[in-house]
């Protein structure tokens, strides 16, 4: 005679879109540096940050890019602007 051979416990199953929900809810950081080095002289030194969140997320980690830079909001100065007549400005004053 056979038996069925039943679970001790239930698994529960995430699709694609919870597992989504909790790492922008949450946010991940990914971090790397790859350095080349021959004889303690380094060739190629490589790091990466990656931040994965959501919009409120970034903005509780300080994090607001898009709202500063003119490629992502047509009423943020561009940065280089902004320096260029500070220096100019200085230069004048001095």
């Amino acid at each position: 005679m056979q038996t069925a051979i039943r679970p001790l416990h239930t698994t529960t199953s995430s699709n694609l879109a919870d597992i989504l929900s909790r790492v922008l809810d949450a946010g991940v950081v990914i971090a790397g540096d790859i350095k080349i080095k021959i004889v303690d002289i380094e060739l190629l030194s490589i790091q990466i940050r990656l931040v994965i969140a959501s919009v409120d997320k970034a903005r509780e980690m300080g994090l607001d890019w898009w709202r500063t830079s003119p490629d992502f909001c047509p009423t943020a100065r561009p940065r280089k602007r902004v320096a260029k007549k500070a220096l100019a400005q200085k230069g004048a004053s001095v």
